[in-house]
């Protein structure tokens, strides 16, 4: 907080001592001057609203009683997102004042409509109040909600800060600078009391090959015995013959987690349990070595997208089920199948649900020796993201981290590349970015991919190519818009498919080959890989039985059980549709 309070005096002193007379500073006085020229009594009575609501009595008011529903309503208090959301309406005032006292900026030499109180016009104390407590809910709706409603709930809240900025010019309180200054006060507020309040439950995964600092770690049981199993939670439990290896990342799983997977496992009659963490040098830890013993009745991967990768690599074509307990950054996987963001909660559900099929692809290239993925592969855009994302930044933000990495890379140069889909003709490109994925929403419900099935027997393909300021914009646009409403199931044939004004084009193939004329980054399930100027990927249909509590989407795309026993009469069985291309309808 005291850095934050000191970049914003100096940005204040730069903007009133330094700038003060140079571009763009010489243009922001005639938006004040033109609103004021073209007053009405509907804009004026507008502006007022929305000045109320950021003024201090208003937020104070919403404050106390957003604080006091968290703190209230069932099915327990929830003191981590009332402390940060008075925290932050608190903080970034107290930053707002100190700014104040460094910095003497006067007001927009207009007529204005509200009081002037006694304080510098740097920076818009009513709109950093109104990011802290509108852009906060935004913040809380976003992480704790369900349900594609809370995509257009936190859009609502985050609108209110720019229209209050937008009335505060307009009523000649502020320059557009001190809006701008006001904005970003209550999101530097935001992001520091957010990586303090809202952060530590449950570690992050980073990548396995990569992300993992020490050796494996003590699995919790019984004192010095980590590989033995303890005493079941549940009188007369029943084992069912065979034993389960947890693969469990150190930094992602914790020992509490750990805990609770144990006894999770034992109530459903696992009592032969063979722990083993994930290493540098052995990023699935012992479990080939299990596999190859035989007896594994089943494997559970306890922490994010890259530990799942690597025991996918591993069983997959072997017929031992894979159970997931979500708890690294992304959990792209579980998410896409549906799974609760709960780990243990996963779990459990899990064991009481059965085994279905679903494909894994098999990427190699220059540099990059074969492996399978269960989520996405991609090189450009996306691998610098996942490259440049901070380790501390993901374990205190989780996914939003990536974001804050995307944003450094949006102006990298296109890549030019060539694509070959089923051995037919190349296909020549220039993009930002190539996902190859066999699911498709990426963190937030973002729908990448929206006719991925990871049961399809193909992989979907989007080269991502906006061009300018516009084509950001409507491949945003897009992407929300698929986001809120998912696309139908069915796929059609036809060829590929460009949308949003040519920034998304889509392709369908079984294999893949993408060349590119300079090495560029690549990423694998997002595990970052060496640079490369190749990857081919191989679908492989099925090869992977994973445990669900039932098939997701059933109702829209049945999948196949594979194991043929009544714990999956809740859905019932199908055979997966056609392979097929996107058309227009994407």
């Amino acid at each position: 907080m005291a850095a934050q309070t000191t970049l914003m005096v100096l940005l204040g002193l730069g903007i009133t001592r330094v700038a003060v007379g140079h571009w763009p500073l010489t243009l922001e006085d005639r938006l004040p001057q033109d609103f004021a020229a073209h007053r009405s009594p509907v804009g004026n009575g507008v502006t007022a609203g929305l000045s109320l609501m950021a003024s201090t009595e208003g937020i104070i008011g919403v404050t106390l009683l957003c604080v006091a529903l968290l703190l209230a309503l069932p099915p327990a208090p929830r003191w981590a997102e009332a402390v940060f959301l008075g925290a932050s309406v608190a903080v970034q005032s107290a930053v707002f004042l100190v700014v104040t006292f460094f910095v003497e900026r006067p007001r927009p030499d207009v007529a204005q409509l509200d009081g002037a109180p006694p304080t510098s016009s740097f920076p818009s104390g009513h709109v950093g109040a109104s990011v802290a407590l509108y852009g906060g809910l935004a913040v809380l709706v976003l992480n704790r909600a369900r349900g594609p409603w809370r995509y257009l709930a936190a859009g609502v809240l985050l609108l209110v800060p720019p229209a209050v900025g937008l009335s505060r010019v307009y009523r000649g309180m502020h320059h557009p600078s001190d809006v701008l200054g006001g904005l970003l006060n209550g999101a530097a507020t935001l992001l520091v009391l957010g990586s303090v309040f809202l952060s530590g439950r449950g570690g992050a995964d980073g990548p396995a090959p990569h992300g993992v600092s020490g050796g494996a770690a003590a699995v919790p049981g019984q004192p010095g015995q980590p590989g033995q199993p303890g005493r079941s939670d549940r009188a007369g439990g029943r084992g069912r013959g065979g034993r389960v290896v947890v693969v469990r990342h150190p930094h992602g799983c914790p020992d509490e987690l750990a805990a609770e997977v144990r006894a999770r496992l034992h109530r459903h009659g696992f009592t032969d349990q063979r722990w083993t963490s994930t290493t540098l040098d052995r990023p699935s830890g012992r479990l080939a070595e299990e596999c190859a013993a035989g007896g594994v009745e089943l494997v559970v991967a306890c922490g994010g997208d890259g530990t799942v990768r690597v025991c996918a690599d591993v069983v997959a074509g072997t017929g031992i089920p894979l159970a997931l307990v979500p708890c690294g950054t992304g959990n792209l996987l579980a998410r896409n199948l549906d799974l609760p963001s709960d780990p243990a909660t996963a779990l459990d559900e899990a064991l009481a649900g059965g085994d279905f099929g679903i494909d894994v692809g098999r990427v190699e290239g220059d540099g990059l020796p074969p492996t399978r993925f269960t989520v996405m592969a991609g090189a450009g855009f996306d691998a610098a993201m996942v490259r440049d994302a901070s380790p501390v930044l993901k374990a205190h933000l989780g996914w939003a981290a990536y974001a804050l990495s995307a944003a450094r890379h949006l102006r990298d140069p296109r890549m030019r590349l060539s694509l070959r889909l089923d051995g037919g003709r190349r296909i020549r490109r220039r993009a930002r970015m190539v996902v190859i994925g066999n699911v498709g929403a990426l963190q937030a419900g973002l729908q990448l991919l929206p006719r991925a099935r990871p049961d399809s027997g193909r992989m979907e393909v989007v080269l991502f190519d906006p061009r300018g300021a516009a084509g950001w914009l409507a491949a945003a646009a897009h992407l929300a818009a698929r986001t809120v409403r998912r696309p139908a199931a069915a796929l059609a044939p036809g060829g590929p498919v460009s949308v949003a004004a040519g920034s998304l084009e889509y392709f369908s193939a079984a294999r893949i080959e993408v060349r590119f004329a300079r090495t560029q980054g690549r990423e694998v399930d997002g595990d970052t890989m060496d640079d490369g100027s190749r990857l081919t990927v191989d679908t492989e249909p099925g090869a992977l039985r994973i445990r669900l509590p039932r098939a997701p989407g059933a109702a829209a795309t049945p999948w196949r059980a594979t194991d043929g026993t009544s714990r999956t009469a809740r859905t019932a069985p199908a055979t997966p549709a056609t392979p097929t291309t996107p058309t227009a309808q994407l």
